[in-house]
């Protein structure tokens, strides 16, 4: 309604009366006038119509009635401001307008001025109290110059709570925004659902993208992430981006590490303590307020943090799966993708290869590790470059790579050609070799087997020829696992008591008196099987577990030694076998002091059997060891003697007692021939060096007759007894009188 008072604002240019609203300005003040008198609506625009208020010019929206402005608002809430006439279509339409704008529009920000030009109509404390008006004002007081004043107070009001509302939201958004964030672990991921954070943030739509760099590599910014038109250049290198004024931008702020608000987007830098760099860039439609930026530079200190989680998971995973040295796969990568293809039921049509460096430890103490290292990111160099991307190639250990691929590649015709060049190292050819195992896929029972068949391969290849390849085949396959399952039942054995000992008795030729026993290792499985030692042996020594089994034996031997003293045996001898890898153990001489403390033997009773092969291992080392075991008191026996290449200047050497003619030698002296010489050259050996012979495997008194006759010392074999436990053994003693 109008008013008749004497009101300044009443005088208003005619041409000025339009009900439109203003012509909106970037960021403007939206402010609502309600009044059903068209003059209060010309003289308010009049008075502040081309006013800036902190900052910002007015917008004016325009009703002429409660019901009018109830449908505006309803339309379009955004009003910072709403000046109310009290009294309009009814004496409270101005108070239920109130009423409608805080309760069922939800405008709890927007600062509401109550105009009167009948105050009586609304008292004042009510008012404000009942219906939170901001501020109650009569029309006669509203000069220009106050109502200027009032609408600037309700607008840096407005302001300031939406700015303590907008950061109690941002913050919590940044809380909710980290904790999403913290559970990413791709820094592709990452990157989009920043961009998308930030622009939640701002309330803006989402149009940028995320580069980003690894600065410990070198590299530069790639874009991890793009969105909107922005999304064609995701994986691009930022070099490549063909806006140059935007690739300046991203880079002026990765320089300066920090934010930059020109007027049209944000540039937003985040940096990981762990050496990654990002830089957000995203478009806004107007230049960000101060309660924004700040929100924003709060929001990257805390994804900081969260990118110090992706980094350090990425740089995880990089170990993980991937060798340092040649930045190939590394052997857990090349494994999960054996799986991959069988999962999706590919791997029928590939080959699967194990590439061994030959001879690279020898190269590797020759020039030191680093030219060791250098070889190999030169070989690896070579090789990714020739198999091309449809093949993986990993190091799947020091010396070793693995392929995976189509036959037509993954072949050893193909591998073998990439090795016919000299790699250069340091400027220099370094000529190498290598030894393929090779498995088609579809020949390998299940991926479980996939790695062990290509190494069964190539340890078969190794075995025939270094430099040379070997395609796995299921017959080989089957002797492998065979052995594999022989030998997990041989170290259950060990600790299981399926090992047992007998003892085979040695004579004296002169007199066919006993002079001692051999001890001999015997397996009964727990099925009833007796595994000939010829196939077990070799796997102990094989696999390192003869040292153990070898200690066993020597207890063993020794303990029965001691009770046959205590039974009332006489002098008597007995002799162990020592493997090779027992004595070249660090311990053995250990483990000999020990059996000897804990057993009680005389070590002069014990004698050590060693083949002529251990004899020639090393001269300086064996004559050296052989010493301390004769120290002891032991006598030493080389076993098998005429199968191995002795010199007679390096036996003269050796503190030997006795030489063991080898059943093979004894069981051909019924034949004229090389058998029968060489049993008695070992015989006349044997005498020049003033050792003792024992021949083994005399099954007959033809043989026995004949070795007597050359002047051989003793002999064990089936004519005397065969192979007696130590019940049976100290009978057969007492029988014989011993």
């Amino acid at each position: 309604m109008s008013d008749d008072g004497d009101d300044e604002l009443r005088f208003i240019s005619e041409d000025d009366g339009d009900d439109a609203a203003s012509p909106p300005t970037a960021r403007s003040w939206r402010v609502l006038l309600v009044d059903d008198d068209a003059d209060v609506h010309l003289a308010t625009v009049y008075a502040l119509g081309g006013t800036t208020v902190l900052g910002r010019r007015l917008q004016f929206l325009h009703a002429h009635s409660a019901a009018e402005a109830m449908d505006l608002v309803r339309r379009d809430g955004d009003i910072a401001a709403a000046l109310i006439d009290v009294v309009m279509e009814s004496n409270d339409a101005g108070l239920r307008l109130v009423k409608f704008i805080r309760e069922e529009a939800g405008l709890l920000d927007t600062r509401i001025v109550l105009r009167t030009g009948q105050p009586g109509y609304a008292p004042e404390d009510e008012a404000v109290r009942d219906y939170d008006i901001n501020d109650y004002k009569t029309k006669s007081e509203l000069t220009a110059g106050r109502l200027y004043t009032t609408l600037t107070s309700a607008l840096r009001s407005y302001s300031q709570i939406r700015t303590i509302n907008a950061n109690r939201r941002g913050l919590a958004m940044i809380v909710r925004a980290s904790a999403e964030l913290m559970t990413v672990l791709d820094i592709g991921e990452f990157a989009a659902c920043a961009i998308f954070q930030v622009a939640t943030l701002l309330n803006l739509p989402v149009e940028g993208m995320v580069c980003a760099r690894d600065a410990g590599s070198g590299g530069g910014f790639r874009v991890a992430a793009g969105v909107g038109r922005f999304a064609r250049h995701q994986g691009e290198a930022l070099d490549a981006l063909a806006d140059a004024n935007l690739r300046g931008r991203i880079e002026e702020v990765a320089s300066r590490r920090q934010n930059a608000f020109p007027a049209d987007c944000a540039l937003l830098f985040v940096s990981s303590s762990l050496g990654r760099d990002l830089v957000i860039f995203i478009e806004t439609p107007t230049p960000l307020e101060d309660n924004e930026r700040q929100l924003v530079e709060v929001f990257c200190t805390n994804i900081a943090v969260c990118l110090d989680n992706v980094t350090l998971v990425a740089r995880l995973q990089d170990h993980a799966y991937f060798d340092p040295l040649s930045r190939l796969p590394n052997r857990t990568h090349f494994i999960e993708k054996i799986k991959e293809v069988f999962a999706l039921g590919e791997a029928a049509a590939l080959t699967l290869a194990v590439v061994d460096i030959d001879h690279f430890a020898e190269a590797n103490d020759a020039f030191g590790y680093h030219y060791g290292d250098r070889l190999l990111h030169a070989i690896s160099v070579r090789l990714n470059a020739a198999v091309g991307p449809n093949v993986v190639l990993a190091r799947i250990a020091g010396d070793a790579f693995g392929l995976l691929g189509d036959d037509e590649i993954v072949n050893p015709t193909f591998l073998g050609e990439l090795f016919r060049t000299d790699f250069m190292v340091d400027g220099n050819p370094h000529t190498v070799s290598a030894t393929f195992g090779l498995a088609r896929l579809s020949e390998v029972d299940s991926v479980n087997y996939a790695m062990q068949d290509a190494n069964i391969a190539l340890k078969r290849a190794k075995l025939e020829h270094r430099g040379h390849y070997c395609y796995y085949t299921r017959s080989m396959g089957g002797e492998m696992r065979a052995r594999v399952r022989l030998m997990q039942d041989l170290r259950q054995a060990l600790g299981g008591g399926s090992l047992y000992l007998l003892f085979q008795p040695q004579i004296s030729l002169g007199d066919g008196q006993p002079v001692g026993a051999e001890a001999l290792l015997r397996w009964l499985t727990e099925s009833g099987q007796l595994v000939p030692p010829d196939q077990f042996i070799p796997l102990a020594e094989d696999s390192g577990l003869i040292v153990a089994i070898g200690d066993w034996v020597l207890r063993g031997a020794c303990q029965q030694l001691v009770a046959l003293k205590n039974a009332g045996v006489g002098q008597f001898r007995m002799a162990v076998n020592v493997s090779v890898v027992q004595f070249r153990h660090p311990d053995f001489i250990g483990m000999l002091e020990r059996v000897i403390a804990e057993t009680g033997v005389d070590p002069a009773n014990v004698e050590l059997e060693i083949t002529e092969s251990v004899a020639m291992l090393d001269p300086e080392r064996i004559v050296t060891l052989l010493n301390r075991i004769k120290e002891f008191g032991f006598t030493v026996a080389i076993d098998d003697f005429g199968t191995g290449f002795s010199s007679l200047a390096y036996l003269q050497r050796l503190p030997v007692d006795r030489l063991k003619i080898d059943r093979g030698f004894v069981g051909r002296i019924a034949f004229e021939g090389e058998g029968k010489n060489i049993a008695e050259m070992i015989i006349d050996l044997g005498r020049n060096l003033g050792m003792g012979v024992i021949a083994e495997g005399v099954e007959d008194a033809a043989q026995a007759d004949y070795l007597r006759a050359r002047g051989c010392h003793e002999a064990q074999g089936f004519l005397y007894a065969r192979p007696l436990d130590a019940g049976t053994l100290l009978e057969w003693l007492r029988e014989r009188g011993g």
